[in-house]
């Protein structure tokens, strides 16, 4: 697929996962790298920040996309020879795809040790790096229970309840609003994350904020599975997230709703890190104030700034 056809994939909602974001950009750009045969590191150049620019407009508050493509342009420039700047960029493109991979099932190791025997576990959406935990747990041989939001509009909840059920663990399914009602009856709460700010706060599928906040009122631990690209270098010096927000056609036909009626449909909410307990990434456990040390030590000054 071409990296417009990736762009529209993302953009559409076809391609879904922050890490599978990542992961499909950073293919795409290799594959444009790796079909340029010519000798013009100019034309080479101009070619890879088009691409670049079309994927990064394509999903604005995943910060996973944004770095999985930083890194891809990791140590080049426009004045390399044509033939070491696309070896370059396969060569990074390669490097993130494996890494990213690999941190899921570290991931897991790591975060099956914060499961207890006998524990229920809750989750929201579809994070492969909050399953990772839940599976590995079960396969460690503890006997967990596991409830999972419907996740609305696009209810990545029944992906979530499909997934479990192929690594043997009988989901239970509840819609979103049962969360609060549900949480005395939960031992600890794994998400995944879109974002993670240089402060700590999380950014995540819309509700888990919700969630947070009524697991600290039933003092239910929160853990947040996150590979360390989903920390933001940009939340250092300022920038603010944008909170994407979708089409009203995804929440509800117009004709169900008195004409002229406004429907909102965010994607993403904000949790405040001390409604956290734990970042769970594939470098070891830390609290919501490391994140600034993971963002330095992980990603590098050097992706901060965009340099078009």
């Amino acid at each position: 697929m071409s990296i417009d056809d990736i762009a529209a994939s993302i953009r559409s909602m076809e391609i879904r996962g922050a890490a599978e974001i990542a992961r499909r950009a950073a293919e795409a750009l290799r594959e444009e790298a790796e079909a340029y045969r010519g000798a013009d590191a100019h034309e080479l150049w101009t070619r890879m920040q088009k691409g670049k620019a079309t994927l990064l407009a394509s999903r604005p508050t995943a910060v996973s996309l944004w770095n999985g493509v930083q890194s891809v342009f990791k140590g080049t420039s426009p004045e390399m020879e044509a033939e070491v700047l696309r070896r370059t960029i396969v060569s990074n493109a390669d490097t993130f795809i494996r890494r990213s991979k690999e941190a899921v099932d570290i991931i897991g190791r790591i975060g099956s040790k914060r499961i207890r025997d006998g524990d229920r576990v809750l989750t929201h959406c579809n994070s492969k790096a909050a399953l990772s935990v839940i599976i590995q747990a079960h396969k460690d041989g503890k006997r967990i229970e596991a409830f999972v939001t419907e996740s609305r509009p696009w209810r990545q909840g029944l992906l979530t309840a499909r997934d479990l059920a192929e690594a043997g663990i009988r989901p239970n399914l509840i819609v979103d609003s049962a969360a609060r009602w549900l949480m005395k009856d939960v031992d600890v709460v794994v998400v995944g994350a879109d974002t993670i700010c240089s402060n700590g706060a999380l950014i995540n599928k819309i509700g888990t904020s919700q969630i947070a906040l009524a697991a600290h009122e039933a003092r239910v631990p929160f853990l947040v599975a996150a590979e360390t690209f989903k920390f933001s270098p940009k939340t250092m010096y300022g920038e603010l997230v944008e909170i994407e927000e979708r089409g009203s056609s995804e929440v509800v036909r117009l004709d169900e709703v008195p004409e002229g009626t406004r429907v909102l449909n965010p994607v993403f909410d904000a949790t405040p890190p001390e409604y956290i307990d734990a970042i769970i990434t594939e470098v070891g456990v830390v609290p919501p104030s490391a994140a600034y040390e993971i963002i330095v030590k992980e990603l590098g000054h050097e992706f901060i700034f965009e340099r078009n």
